[in-house]
């Protein structure tokens, strides 16, 4: 039970005022009436959130003309909504103690009346239990190998990510890492939000030291920030860097090539010492390339995207008179003035901007130079459905936006290729969805992979290497799969690689010393399932349920969790559960009651997380594993099993990998043989967690799309944490500034009344939500129409209708960004 004190601070004041102006009438000289009192002021207070049997003892603000009420000041509490009756200790009192009898939204109303006004003001709570009772079950199951993931996951190129710094703290949002040219001692590591930290190229180091911080004017979010790095090829002599960043000066948003010296005392940059050396203005906020790199040439090339939106609707991809969806060259010279055009350039003599290299492209993330031969390959970021690789040559069109990858677009159109350069690979969105490009690998560790050009997919994971097809082309073979969001690579001084993840650690491309497993073809061959009975779950897992589900088109879902024996599960800050290597999470999928396909996400302990397909066959007596995506008709719908890169599309890093397992999803009932128990006292009681709950913990909970116990906008904010957030959250891989996971206020989130980034789907100044106009709001709109526009974009070909009402009523009811319900 809490409780509130009473305000006699305010009633002192009261009092206090009112002889002051008993005073002031005895001198005599015009005393008389004061002034009728004009406006009252009434705040019942924030949107609550408790759990049962706490009780609440609000603390209203009420102001009469800016100052405290009377002492003739009258409140009336009473209740407008919610699933049961509240109790009042007295309705009448400022800060009556309520009591709740039951879970759910409740709306209550305070009336104030003074000096012959009246207001009123609504205070929403809402009340959860906390979990508490007893636990379903007496004891860990037993793991020892059952169900327990393999080390590696199946490949065979002998390649594996090995943790080279494992004392360094995250650099995150990590977006690149270099060394000084010939110096092999240190690295340089570029945060997005406008920093660059020095640390030591020794496995045992634990300190960074800051080289430059610029934070106070780059324009961070999204894909903006500090997004490129190149130290001067005479950097041991003059001290010179240059970097690249966005920056909005007066509100336009423009990207910046600036070159900054070193500080001979400190050591570090000095960040007064800025010279910019090329503006380049951005219309919108995403597609600004930003790399840049000196080439062997001793030429300063810089990266730029088409200028953002969808489709490049500016057309800058095949304009040539503008610098954006191009590769430039200048030439900086000594560093000490501004910069040259070189006359080699293809347009120095006109028909286009002098700076230009090569265009045709729509936003280069990452592209380097191969430095036994000098070739540039790049990563060219696709629209909707393809990523490509080039390798480019001066004066080269890359045919943006006539062409996305090797296709037309759109794909309707009938395009002509002739003059265009086409990329060597591309691959298409079964596989990723945005490319990052790599090196061409000339290290001596690691001989099969010797002069291949490595590159990687930012939302899957997935490392490529291209392989000579004996035909004048290239064929790309998958090297490793990850669980990382690979936002760049790096390269030492001895041609060795990195890949870094964008959460902020770096991770080295080495031999496969140890470890071994293969992953079953048929799930029967699995310890998660019972002998004879594959589809009931073994005794070595442990099963549960989650309150806002993930839509899968109409599909029910049966869910377990497997550990290997000794194994717990610790909890992150944002309540998800980390699960150690070995684990496996398993989900059937039933369509009108039938199985039609078992996933599994396995935490390898040499290749980190990956998922897994099995298409149970007609007599539904097994299930084989799937090497790739496929969709099959059943009744009156498609059904899509994914493939192991799509898993991981959604199965984000930044997200947590395993979704679903986190303190809000699980704090619920889940009927175990013996009793119904709630699954977080159970998960403590047995010893699955590393450390005992706290009563916050105990406290959070997410909400059903289906409860209608709670308010719309509960159910929804759970529904687009459980479906959106995986992406939509700083660092993912949804692209601009949105952060949909429920701990987000609504002005948090990026939805309210913010332009999006693509299309407008018919509308005249389109926003993602519209308070109080579902109609006209983008976020609806993607989630009831199906194609290119349709969210989520992966995994779904049904509209669901049900959680599209509710957030319709939650819209609604929204009077402002600043509203809670």
């Amino acid at each position: 039970m809490s409780t509130m004190p009473v305000h006699n601070e305010r009633f002192a004041l009261v009092v206090l005022i009112s002889v002051l102006g008993w005073i002031g009438g005895c001198g005599g000289g015009g005393g008389g009436d004061s002034a009728p009192a004009t406006g009252l002021q009434v705040d019942a207070g924030t949107a609550r959130t408790l759990s049962l049997p706490d009780t609440l003892t609000p603390n209203p603000s009420v102001l009469v003309d800016g100052m405290p009420p009377s002492n003739q000041v009258s409140y009336a509490w009473s209740q407008l909504g919610g699933p049961a009756t509240v109790g009042f200790s007295d309705p009448s009192a400022a800060s009556p103690e309520i009591g709740f009898p039951a879970n759910g939204s409740y709306r209550l109303m305070l009336e104030v009346s003074d000096q012959g006004l009246s207001e009123s003001d609504l205070l929403r709570v809402t009340v959860n239990t906390r979990a508490a009772g007893p636990s379903g079950l007496t004891a860990l199951p037993i793991n020892q190998d059952q169900c327990v993931a393999p080390a590696d996951a199946g490949t065979a190129t002998g390649i594996q990510l090995s943790t080279p710094y494992p004392s360094l703290p995250s650099l995150g949002p990590l977006v690149g890492l270099f060394q000084v040219p010939g110096d092999n001692s240190l690295w340089y590591a570029l945060r997005q939000t406008g920093q660059v930290i020095r640390f030591d190229n020794d496995p045992g180091v634990s300190n960074t030291q800051t080289f430059i911080d610029i934070s106070d004017r780059v324009d961070y979010g999204g894909e903006k920030g500090l997004l490129g790095m190149a130290f001067h090829p005479d950097y041991a002599d003059n001290g010179f860097v240059y970097l690249s960043y966005t920056a909005s000066p007066a509100g336009g948003l423009e990207s910046r090539i600036s070159r900054f010296t070193l500080d001979s005392a400190t050591q570090t940059l000095d960040p007064g010492s800025e010279q910019i050396l090329l503006t380049v203005s951005q219309p919108y906020s995403n597609h600004n390339g930003g790399h840049i790199a000196f080439g062997p040439d001793g030429l300063l090339y810089i990266g730029l995207g088409d200028g953002g939106s969808g489709g490049d609707p500016l057309g800058h991809g095949q304009n040539t008179a503008t610098l954006l969806g191009s590769l430039l060259r200048i030439d900086v010279g000594d560093g000490l003035g501004g910069y040259t055009i070189p006359a080699d350039n293809p347009f120095v003599s006109g028909g286009g901007a002098a700076e230009i290299y090569a265009y045709g492209l729509r936003n280069p993330w990452r592209w380097s130079f191969d430095r036994q031969v000098g070739d540039l390959w790049l990563g060219d970021v696709g629209q909707n459905a393809y990523e490509e690789v080039d390798i480019i040559s001066r004066g080269g069109n890359y045919g943006w936006n006539l062409m996305e990858g090797n296709q037309c677009y759109p794909a309707s159109a009938n395009c002509d290729s002739t003059g265009l350069t086409l990329p060597v690979a591309e691959y298409d969105h079964s596989q990723g969805i945005s490319i990052t490009g790599g090196y061409v690998y000339r290290g001596s560790a690691l001989n099969q992979l010797a002069g291949r050009y490595l590159f990687s997919d930012y939302g899957s994971g997935v490392i490529w290497g291209l392989v000579d097809d004996g035909s004048g082309g290239y064929r790309a073979e998958e090297l490793l799969d990850s669980d990382l969001n690979i936002v760049s690579f790096a390269e030492d001084q001895s041609g060795e690689l990195y890949v870094l993840h964008l959460g902020g650690s770096i991770h080295k491309l080495t031999a496969v010393t140890s470890g071994s497993g293969a992953v079953p073809t048929l799930l029967s061959a699995w310890g998660c399932f019972q002998p004879g009975d594959v589809e009931r779950f073994s005794d070595n897992v442990i099963p549960y349920n989650i309150n806002a589900l993930l839509w899968s088109d109409f599909a029910d879902k049966e869910r377990f969790m497997a550990l290997p024996d000794g194994g717990t599960i610790s909890i992150d800050a944002e309540g998800r559960f980390v699960f150690p290597p070995g684990s496996v999470l398993g989900k059937h999928f039933r369509l009108d009651g039938e199985l039609i396909e078992t996933r599994l996400l396995m935490r390898h302990a040499n290749s980190g997380w990956r998922g897994y397909s099995y298409e149970w066959n007609d007599t539904l007596t097994d299930a084989v594993l799937l090497d790739s995506a496929k969709d099959k008709a059943f009744a009156n719908q498609t059904w899509h099993y994914p493939s192991s890169a799509e898993c991981l599309l959604c199965h984000t890093g930044i997200a947590g990998v395993a979704l679903g397992p986190e303190l809000g999803q699980l704090n619920r009932d889940f009927p175990y043989p013996a009793q119904s128990a709630n699954q977080l006292i159970t998960y403590e009681a047995i010893g699955l967690l590393a450390d005992p709950l706290s009563d916050t913990q105990k406290s959070t909970v997410f909400y059903a799309i289906d409860d209608t116990a709670y308010a719309a906008e509960r159910r929804a904010r759970s529904y687009l944490h459980s479906n959106c957030a995986m992406c939509h959250q700083p660092g993912g891989t949804g692209g601009g500034d949105l952060d949909m996971r429920m701990s987000a206020s609504l002005a948090a989130t990026g939805l309210c009344n913010q332009a999006p980034l693509t299309g407008d789907l018919g509308l005249n100044n389109p926003v993602l939500l519209k308070p109080g106009d579902p109609d006209n709001s983008i976020l609806v709109l993607r989630m009831e129409t199906m194609g290119e526009t349709r969210m989520p974009p992966l995994g779904s070909g049904e509209v669901d209708t049900q959680a599209v009402a509710v957030i319709r009523e939650w819209i609604s009811g929204l009077l402002s960004c600043d509203a809670e319900d």
